[in-house]
Parts: C-alpha cells; sequence; structure tokens
C-alpha cells in the first residue's frame, strides 16, 4: 500500500512539474495582434497560473510591440534610402511606431516585474530580462523624437505621455544596468520642458519631480531652480505653509547665497507678506555682497520709487541699466521716474525738457525689446517724452496716442 500511494505521488508531483501553459495564458500566446493580446492580458491577468506565466504573457505582448517597431523602423530607413536614390518613399507609421516604442517599454517592465518574481518551485530565474533590456532599452529612447512631435502638433498630453514615461523609467529597476550615458545632452532639457507641461496641466508633483532631474544640468540647473521656487510659491495655501517656505528658502540661500532664484523669491515672499523691511535689509546685504546684482539694484529702485524718491530710484534704476539694460520693466520704470521728476520742475522748461528727452532714451529701448508691450507699458511715458518734445501733431506722439485709446 504504501509503495503504491508513493507512486501515484509521483505522477501527481510528475504531471505537476510538467504541466503545460494555463488556457488563459494558451489565448493570449496565440494572438498575434497587440491591442487584442493586451486586451487578453488585462482581462484574463487572474486567471495566469503564476508569476512565471504573467511573465511569459507580458514577454508576449513585448515580442508583438517591437516587431511593430522594428517593422516600421525599417519602413523608414528604406523611405529615407529611397529619398537619397531620388525615388519616391512608401509611407510608414509614424504614429504607430511611437506607441510601439511606448507599450513596448511599459510591457516589459511589467514582465521584469512578474520575472524575478518567485515562480511555482520558489525560486527567482529571470527568463526575458536580458534580451527585453537591449531591445527596449535601444527603443525607449524614441521617445524622446514622440514627444518633440506631440510638442510640434501642439498636444500636452502627448507630450506628457511620451516625455512624461522617458523621463519616469530613468530610474526604474528593469533598466538600471542599461547605458543611459547617451542621454546626458538632452536629458536636463527634456525634463525642463515636461516639467513647464506638467505644471500647465496641474500636476505639480510631476513638474517638481522632472525639474529635480533638470537640475542635474548644469545647464539647466539655474532656470530649474527659479521654476521650482515659482512653482512652489504659487501653490502656497496656507499662512503655515507660507512659514515653512519661507524658512526652508532662507535656509537654502545662506547656504547658497549666489542663487538668485532665492534671492528673487525670498524678496517676493517678503513682500507679498507686507515685511518691506526684511526685503530692504535682504537687498542692502545683497548689495553690500554684490554690488554688480542687477536684481538687487532694479528691487532698490522699486522701493524708492514707491517711496516717491524719484532721485535715488533714478540713481538705483541707472545702475540696473548699466549691469543689464535688456529688461523692459527696470527701463520703463526708470523712464517713469524721471518724467515724473520732470514734471516737478518749475520755472525751467530746458531742463524739463532734457529730463524728458533722457527718459526717452530708455523708454525707447524697452519699446524695442518689448514691442507688443507684453511686460512692460512704457507707452504713456514715451508718449509724455514725445509731447514735450516734439508738440502734439508730431508723428511720433500721434503713434503713442493711438496706442493709448
Amino acid at each position: 500500500m504504501k509503495k503504491i500511494m508513493f507512486a501515484v505521488l509521483m505522477m501527481f508531483a510528475t504531471s505537476t512539474a510538467f504541466a503545460g501553459d494555463s488556457d488563459a495564458l494558451k489565448g493570449i500566446l496565440k494572438s498575434k495582434n497587440y491591442a487584442e493580446a493586451a486586451s487578453l492580458l488585462k482581462s484574463a491577468l487572474g486567471q495566469l497560473a503564476d508569476n512565471a506565466e504573467k511573465a511569459k504573457a507580458y514577454n508576449h505582448l513585448v515580442n508583438l510591440a517591437m516587431e511593430k517597431f522594428d517593422k516600421e523602423g525599417t519602413a523608414q530607413l528604406t523611405g529615407q534610402t529611397m529619398l537619397q536614390t531620388g525615388k519616391a518613399a512608401e509611407p510608414f507609421d509614424t504614429v504607430g511606431y511611437y506607441e510601439a516604442a511606448y507599450n513596448a517599454l511599459l510591457d516589459a517592465i511589467e514582465c521584469d516585474k512578474y520575472d524575478n518574481m518567485p515562480n511555482a518551485k520558489g525560486k527567482v530565474a529571470p527568463k526575458f530580462h536580458d534580451a527585453n533590456l537591449t531591445r527596449v532599452g535601444n527603443a525607449r529612447i524614441q521617445l524622446v523624437n514622440a514627444g518633440q512631435r506631440e510638442a510640434q502638433l501642439g498636444n500636452e498630453q502627448g507630450v506628457l505621455k511620451y516625455w512624461g514615461t522617458f523621463l519616469d523609467t530613468e530610474d526604474c529597476n528593469f533598466l538600471k544596468a542599461f547605458d543611459k550615458s547617451g542621454e546626458a545632452g538632452f536629458l536636463g532639457q527634456v525634463a525642463y520642458f515636461t516639467a513647464l507641461y506638467a505644471n500647465q496641466n496641474k500636476m505639480v508633483d510631476r513638474a517638481l519631480k522632472y525639474l529635480d532631474i533638470a537640475m542635474q544640468d548644469p545647464e539647466q540647473a539655474k532656470e530649474a531652480q527659479a521654476q521650482k521656487f515659482a512653482i512652489g510659491q504659487a501653490n502656497l495655501k496656507t499662512k503655515d505653509d507660507t512659514v515653512k517656505f519661507i524658512n526652508d528658502l532662507k535656509e537654502f540661500y545662506a547656504a547658497n547665497p549666489d542663487n538668485e532664484a532665492a534671492f528673487g523669491t525670498l524678496c517676493n515672499l517678503y513682500s507679498g507678506q507686507g515685511d518691506n523691511d526684511a526685503v530692504k535689509a535682504l537687498v542692502k546685504e545683497k548689495i553690500a555682497r554684490d554690488p554688480n546684482n542687477h536684481t538687487a539694484w532694479a528691487l532698490k529702485g522699486q522701493f524708492e520709487m514707491n517711496a516717491l524718491d524719484y532721485d535715488d530710484a533714478i540713481e538705483s534704476f541707472k545702475k540696473a541699466c548699466e549691469i543689464d539694460d535688456t529688461n523692459p520693466i527696470v527701463l520703463t520704470y526708470l523712464g517713469y521716474c524721471m518724467n515724473s521728476k520732470a514734471a516737478g520742475i518749475e520755472g525751467d522748461i530746458p531742463a524739463q525738457k532734457a529730463l524728458y528727452k533722457e527718459s526717452m532714451r530708455y523708454l525707447e529701448r524697452a519699446k524695442d525689446i518689448d514691442p507688443d508691450r507684453m511686460k512692460a507699458n512704457w507707452a504713456y511715458p514715451l508718449y509724455q517724452c514725445y509731447y514735450i518734445n516734439y508738440s502734439a501733431n508730431d508723428p511720433r506722439t500721434k503713434e503713442m496716442e493711438e496706442m493709448l485709446k
């Protein structure tokens, strides 16, 4: 009896060890159409026997996606060759090409997840990782081109889909062994612009994540840091949020006193809190440490202008313009202060006209830089300059008059 039972157990164990694919898996593997196979897998995932079957099913999707990717990639290369030889190129499926790269990547990540889980015997023995790593890793780079195409078409969701997936998979376990050194030349730029798209679509967490990636690129770090501060400031909801943000920023600025974004954001926050003394102290310290800091002189001039201290404001704005004369707002503020000072001159028409004429030079510079007045409204102070120096009927005065209507 013991021998018979032992034989039965042996038969059972043998049948289990060599059991074939489940019916659910067979149905998935039978499909040669990606969309159909993906749909079958989605509906039958819970019916698959174990992690090994799930890995095998997802690997089948990778195979189907890569077949499409390779087919369209070959058609594209063939078409380029034909064009070079003066022949008409056959069209290829651009959208399908990029979508195949996208699908292959996500399916390979899922395949790798199950492939690295214990099998029915409790062992981890990945079967598909090495083959998928190379082919899918190389296909992934096309998501950058796919996102660029979507950006050119004005499709923000498409940009976030392709560029976002490219960035989100940068440090995934599946790709850790893949050589991504070639991405260094464009990763930061892709991350920065994807962050802008994410922020426009109210995806703040994603925007901040992508900005952190962009900040690793020396060429993008400054703009990415400034954008990160701006997003943080724009999303403050409570007083406690604001206090914490200010304290964190003060700590960052103390450690990075040359960071212009931190300086400017701190000044804006203090101003928003009505703490003008804190702004003035910050600006004074900045100028003492960095006498050629454009932002500090511009802020100093703005405070003096608001206090109607036009002489000091003119001096500060001039200093700012000596450092950088490409900011139309600062140029317009300078012209406004000169006009205000000129309007207060009594009994000395030549001196008054001379000051308006000096103001005109800065305002015309602002006009050249910002002709559509997108940043600075230079039209009215420039109208004053033309009116005083050239008369009401001068064409230049009339041009400004039309703008003000």
